[in-house]
């Protein structure tokens, strides 16, 4: 069973989320080498998912849903981790009619990530990212955002690769809000033929490696 919660959408709406990604080829399955060195099993760029629009309603609609479970009232505002959190926050935001933050990762002009807009100290904040995997990035934006006056103590991602990242947040005192996870995108397009018995063991194999 996944720690992912159980958020509403309209019917179907999980599935076909899961469906979109794989049409889309935001997540595939095979042999990848992944930025940080190390093989994976599959491949999950949600950076294309703007390119569709099916993909990309499903999407927002994924964190709108985590959002109303977390309750209106428990944040002011929201931020963006780097492009892929952007990417979501602000058709997010926009809906919801709640200020947003850019937290901006380093470059060559940059010691350290900035956070960018008219922030207000005390702020309660939620940080929205794409894909969770040891949580590295997110951390420390997280560690951005309190620098600047933030009190930041939920993030909210579309997947969580379950590398760690949970853990590693739940260290930093913030609660992770994942609306799905690989076990469960795998294991529904398992259930609806989309992938192989092999192809769903492949990343159920490499899910068990990093200890979840």
């Amino acid at each position: 069973m996944s720690e992912s919660a159980e958020y509403h959408l309209p019917a179907g709406g999980r599935a076909a989320l899961s469906e979109a990604l794989f049409r889309i080829g935001a997540l595939r399955l095979g042999r990848f080498t992944l930025e940080d060195g190390k093989t994976s099993s599959y491949s999950l760029d949600i950076g294309v998912v703007p390119s569709d629009p099916e993909a990309y309603a499903l999407s927002v609609a994924a964190y709108l849903a985590v959002l109303e479970g977390m309750g209106e009232s428990s944040y002011d505002a929201l931020a963006g981790a780097g492009t892929a959190g952007v990417m979501f926050s602000s058709p997010v935001a926009y809906q919801l009619k709640r200020p947003m933050l850019q937290v901006r990762g380093d470059d060559a002009h940059r010691k350290q990530e900035q956070v960018e807009g008219a922030v207000r100290p005390g702020w309660r904040t939620v940080l929205l990212g794409g894909v969770i995997d040891t949580a590295e990035s997110l951390a420390s934006a997280v560690e951005s955002l309190r620098r600047a006056g933030c009190v930041v103590m939920e993030a909210v991602v579309l997947v969580d690769r379950l590398e760690g990242g949970r853990a590693r947040l739940r260290g930093a005192g913030v609660t992770l809000n994942a609306f799905t996870d690989i076990r469960n995108l795998a294991e529904t397009l398992y259930e609806r033929k989309k992938i192989t018995k092999a192809g769903l063991q492949s990343v159920l194999r490499q899910v068990e490696g990093s200890g979840r």
